[in-house]
């Protein structure tokens, strides 16, 4: 069941560039900077009232956001919803014909428990579903 809107992410080149436009002129406050090896980025979570956002810089010139932004540039990458029950609801959106990026849950930033819906599913925009 999805409950609530966890973060909204976005691709940047420059971590260190889009931190002084997010955090120092737009006045967020920055959470945490974690690298996420298995996945080839560094993030940068923020808060924007009850609402996070997600920084995500591709380390190397692999990976998935690095692959993003080689075909679209900086910008909104994804959306996060918060959930309870992960592995039900992906079992739910399955039968449901939705595509799934990840089968099972995997370990997320923070230990959460993380699963990615394809665009392909989604009206192009790609869904994290996210349970703590």
């Amino acid at each position: 069941m999805i409950i609530g809107v966890d973060h909204i992410g976005i691709a940047v080149q420059n971590l260190e560039e889009a931190l002084e436009i997010f955090e120092k002129k737009l006045g967020l406050k920055l959470e945490g900077v974690h690298e996420i090896k298995e996945q080839r980025v560094k993030a940068a979570m923020l808060l924007a009232g009850e609402t996070r956002i997600e920084l995500l810089e591709p380390i190397g010139q692999e990976g998935p956001v690095a692959r993003f932004l080689e075909k679209r540039g900086e910008g909104f990458h994804h959306i996060a919803f918060k959930v309870k029950n992960i592995e039900g609801l992906l079992a739910q959106l399955k039968e449901k014909g939705i595509i799934l990026v990840n089968e099972k849950p995997r370990v997320g930033v923070k230990g959460a428990k993380i699963a990615f819906l394809h665009p392909k599913s989604t009206k192009n925009v790609l869904v994290e579903l996210c349970e703590e």
